[in-house]
């Protein structure tokens, strides 16, 4: 039997602005099913993932119980999340949840190493490979991310919106989910964000990386993800992932 626990956040409270689309983004079909099937079901499948937290837009969450977690017989999921208006409210709202259940005593075997799984509801092809490779790093390293190593060369602008440097593209990566960690490293990570938030702190956080970074000394680790790994984020976005469909 495996020594530790393992819960996946998955987030899917977006509205489909960038997408063009009425439709919240989670609901948008891929080969025939709404686009938030494929994490739902690389999680329920997944011999590492005991359990799963579903975080969706407000208005959507019994839409997302009928049609998505009860049609599809999700298991796993065990609770439906409210999202908020940024990611980062969205994740915090789920360590919030998963803080509480460490409160009122959790599973009650607190010997067991917990992690934690942040994964984009909109990237549809996270794989058991990927799951395992950023497992292994966090059980070494406490925080991990799925990043691969960028094709394109980068360029920092100044403020004037002209390059102002290069850096070496052997040390440029773009970031991806599942982004993992410790339970209570992020946890508590998490709420001291949100302590800030409230004293009125402006901070810049655009992933759960960038928040351990900021409230704790812990090193992130950088791991392999896959460039199949995409964020389905416009309808360019879209088309790539259909064809990557077809050629499975």
């Amino acid at each position: 039997m495996r020594e530790e626990t393992c819960t996946a956040v998955i987030l899917a409270a977006g509205t489909g602005s960038r997408m063009k689309s009425s439709v919240a983004k989670q609901f948008l079909e891929l080969a025939g099913k709404p686009l938030i099937y494929y994490a739902l079901r690389a999680v329920e499948e997944s011999g590492i993932i005991d359990e799963c937290l579903l975080v969706t837009g407000e208005n959507d969450q019994e839409r997302v119980r009928r049609e998505i977690v009860e049609k599809y017989h999700f298991q796993k999921v065990r609770a439906i999340l409210r999202g908020g208006s940024e990611r980062c409210f969205s994740v915090a709202n789920a360590m919030e949840w998963l803080a509480a259940e460490d409160r009122n005593g959790g599973d009650g075997n607190d010997s067991k190493k917990r992690y934690v799984f942040i994964h984009d509801g909109a990237r549809p092809f996270l794989s058991e490979d990927i799951l395992e490779r950023t497992f292994q790093a966090a059980r070494k390293y406490d925080a991990c991310v799925a990043a691969v190593p960028s094709k394109d060369t980068v360029k920092i602008a100044d403020e004037e919106g002209f390059a102002d440097r290069t850096p070496d593209r052997r040390h440029v990566w773009t970031v991806q989910t599942p982004q993992v960690f410790e339970r209570e490293l992020i946890t508590g990570a998490y709420a001291k964000l949100m302590e800030a938030v409230r004293r009125g702190e402006s901070l810049s956080v655009t992933d759960d990386a960038s928040v351990v970074e900021l409230f704790t000394d812990v090193k992130v680790r950088l791991t392999e993800g896959s460039y199949r790994n995409i964020k389905v984020t416009t309808p360019e976005d879209m088309a790539v992932a259909e064809a990557l469909m077809k050629m499975e």
